[in-house]
């Protein structure tokens, strides 16, 4: 049995997910057809050894960053100076005092070695909280360019393509993806081309930290490509038509009233939801709503609601060394996904945007 816990919600034991085998390139090419989370389980095994020291350096830079909230100091010492200044240098760094889940946004121009020539402009990482929870400890480290929340993946293929060297330079453990043949066979199979990753993000989820359900649809972007470095993380994922005919099961089986009710104590806030489920497409834009409250509460805090997911077979366990392909085809279709940390140390993982 699985303890899950997040953001301070106990949520319940949970059965532990069976083991899956590698799936063939038809089965790969079959789940994100049919737009479904699959596990490449123990794909990075060996490609973990190669890149130890590599994944210590960032688990020491994380602890760093937790220590002092600060991130460009860090970046001024070895090892990473000398290898930010093949071909970048720092430009700029700001505290992010107007986000209070901001750590520090460092900004950086590339050049060429060849003609000394500034090749992308505005490229930059952000370190951040994952969550306002003060027992969360979780980071995450960003990489793009240009305007935060305006940037458009499709605007600049340079720029993005020189933030994620930006990435490689200051963890290149980003490679165990990049390089990796059967990733890059499968997508390229997927996409009848060859994948470019973009909106790179490292991870480092805490013990009591993880995300919440969301998708990660961009306009540019075909889906998600999850590793997980060191540690370990349980996910529920499922595409958003089968997350509403969850929802809609679990709402009008009069069985879980009380379970509602637990999350939802206000008896309108049970009837809009009830109403909600009533009326597929009210049900899609309210999730689609930033404040999706009614939703949230039943997806996020409901242990009965976990418990049913995990029953219909929707969740997944990964160790180091596994790979979780996430498609994202659009708002309507796209594997929505949530996460809670496994363990009492925080763990690493790479999740790259694939275009």
């Amino acid at each position: 049995m699985l303890h899950l816990k997040r953001r301070g919600f106990d949520l319940g034991c949970i059965q532990i997910p069976e083991k899956t085998a590698m799936p063939s390139s038809s089965q790969v090419q079959q789940a994100w057809q049919n737009d479904a989370a699959i596990v490449l389980p123990q794909l990075l095994r060996n490609d973990l050894e190669k890149y130890t020291e590599n994944i210590k350096e960032s688990h020491i830079l994380m602890q760093n960053v937790l220590r002092t909230c600060d991130f460009v100091p860090f970046l001024e010492q070895t090892p990473y100076v000398e290898r930010i200044q093949q071909n970048f240098f720092i430009v700029a760094a700001s505290p992010e005092e107007h986000d209070e889940q901001g750590i520090e946004k460092v900004y950086f121009d590339a050049f060429d070695q060849d003609e000394d020539d500034v090749v992308a402009e505005e490229l930059w990482c952000k370190a951040s909280w994952l969550s306002f929870h003060d027992e969360d400890a979780s980071l995450r480290f960003r990489f793009s360019w240009g305007m935060e929340g305006y940037e458009d993946v499709s605007a600049d293929p340079l720029k993005q393509a020189w933030a994620g060297k930006l990435c490689d330079v200051l963890f290149p453990e980003s490679h165990i993806i990049t390089n990796n043949a059967t990733i890059l066979s499968h997508l390229s199979s997927i996409l009848s081309k060859k994948p470019s990753f973009v909106e790179r993000i490292v991870y480092f989820n805490a013990p009591n930290g993880g995300a919440q359900f969301h998708h990660d649809v961009e306009r540019g972007h075909a889906g998600v490509v999850f590793a997980q470095l060191s540690g370990s993380t349980f996910w529920l994922a499922l595409a958003k038509p089968k997350l509403m005919d969850e929802i809609i099961s679990f709402v009008t089986n009069a069985k879980n009233q009380q379970a509602i009710a637990s999350v939802l104590p206000q008896e309108n806030d049970q009837q809009t939801l009830k109403t909600l489920c009533h009326n597929r497409e009210d049900l899609s834009c309210h999730m689609e709503d930033p404040d999706h409250e009614l939703v949230e509460a039943l997806i996020d805090r409901c242990p009965e609601f976990i418990a049913h997911l995990v029953a219909r077979g929707h969740s997944h366990i990964l160790q180091a060394g596994d790979v979780l392909l996430l498609p994202q085809r659009d708002l309507d279709n796209c594997v929505w996904h949530s996460v809670f940390t496994l363990g009492d140390t925080p763990g690493e993982a790479l999740s790259f945007a694939v275009r």
